[in-house]
């Protein structure tokens, strides 16, 4: 079955860094879409980033130019570069992953979900 392990969260100051991790596996074929998601106390599940088959990327804009996705296919590992981190970034990251060969805009559009790992700023 498929499975979505992250690791890399923890605390850092305003203005650092951190790089988060999701280790994939029991997918059956690579074209699946991977992503980041977040969720602060009291707020709704925000996407961050995501990487399909094809290499498109997207942002939120809260996140552009400071947030970078990137994907290796060979151990299908997302990961998700923070830079230049601010109060507001503090949540509970989760990775997800979609069967579909884009990558939805919305929660619901993905099958399977990470544990979290938490940011705090």
């Amino acid at each position: 079955h498929v499975q979505l392990v992250e690791s890399g969260g923890g605390s850092v100051q305003t203005g650092g860094s951190l790089r988060l991790s999701c280790a994939g596996s029991g997918f059956t074929s690579m074209d699946h879409c991977m992503g980041w998601f977040r969720q602060a106390p009291g707020r709704e599940r925000e996407g961050v980033a995501a990487r399909d088959y094809d290499a498109e990327t997207h942002y939120a804009d809260s996140v552009q130019g400071r947030f970078t996705v990137s994907r290796d296919f060979a151990s299908d590992t997302v990961y998700l570069q923070m830079n230049s981190l601010k109060a507001e970034d503090s949540a509970l990251y989760y990775c997800a992953a979609s069967v579909k060969d884009y990558c939805p805009s919305e929660a619901k559009g993905y099958n399977y979900w990470g544990q979290g790992t938490q940011v705090t700023v």
